[in-house]
């Protein structure tokens, strides 16, 4: 009787008499029942992982499309700007050049006018010149002889003209 003395087989009975009552008690069946619901929680954890991660993937194709899509629009933008602003330039060279023209022809019209103008100025100012340096020849002359001899014999020709 001395096995009733060591703690080892105390222990022993001990682990038997629980491991017994966990059996009667079914303990196992709890466990195995917990377990499995576990399992099954995991399980639809995993299958929506798997449906989030193919609406994922499915999203990421769509924005990936889109982003593409929105490059060759953009692509599409950036060459009609392009050749909007191709258009414009050669519109404006063309309004420049229509514009200078008329402004080299507008600034020939009007130095024509002011050489017409000068041109009749000089030609007034020498006719003004001339007159009155007629004027003061023939009053020289007039006031230097009694009577004129240009007029005397204007006058007699008049007289003989009358008479015949």
């Amino acid at each position: 009787m001395e096995l009733f003395h060591e703690y080892e087989f105390w222990t022993g009975l001990a682990l038997l008499v629980f491991l017994g009552l966990m059996v009667f008690l079914g303990v196992h069946k709890v466990a195995a029942t917990a377990l499995d619901s576990k399992a099954v929680k995991i399980q639809a954890e995993l299958d929506e992982a798997k449906h989030l991660r193919e609406e994922a993937q499915a999203l990421l194709t769509a924005l990936e499309a889109q982003r593409e899509e929105s490059e060759k629009l953009a692509a599409d933008m950036l060459a009609n700007a392009a050749s909007e602003a191709q258009r414009l330039d050669v519109e404006a060279k063309a309004k420049l050049e229509e514009q200078i023209k008329r402004r080299a022809a507008l600034a020939e019209r009007r130095i024509a006018n002011a050489e017409a103008q000068a041109a009749a100025d000089v030609k007034a100012a020498a006719a003004e010149m001339a007159a009155q340096l007629a004027e003061n020849v023939l009053a020289a002359r007039i006031a230097g002889a009694k009577s004129d001899p240009l007029i005397d014999a204007a006058m007699a020709q008049v007289a003989t003209t009358k008479l015949n």
